[in-house]
C-alpha cells in the first residue's frame, strides 16, 4: 500500500495535468466546500453498466491517455 503523501501527490498532478493548475485548484475548493460522500459517489458511479461496459469504458480511456 502506498503512503497517503503519494496518493495526494499523484491525485493532485492528475488533476493538474487533465484541469489545469486553475481548474484543478478550484475543484479541490469546491470538494472541500462541499459534503461528499465518496461511499454514495461510488455506489452510483457504474449503476446499471454491465462488467464489459465498464471495461470497455476503461480500456478506450487507457487508449487515449497512453502516454508516450
Amino acid at each position: 500500500m502506498r503512503a497517503d503523501t503519494l496518493i495526494r501527490t499523484d491525485g493532485m498532478n492528475t488533476l493538474i495535468e487533465n484541469l489545469g493548475l486553475v481548474e484543478a485548484e478550484r475543484f479541490v475548493m469546491l470538494i472541500q466546500k462541499e459534503p461528499f460522500d465518496y461511499t454514495k459517489w461510488q455506489e452510483n458511479l457504474f449503476k446499471g453498466m454491465t462488467i464489459d461496459e465498464i471495461y470497455n469504458n476503461a480500456a478506450e480511456f487507457r487508449q487515449k491517455n497512453k502516454k508516450a
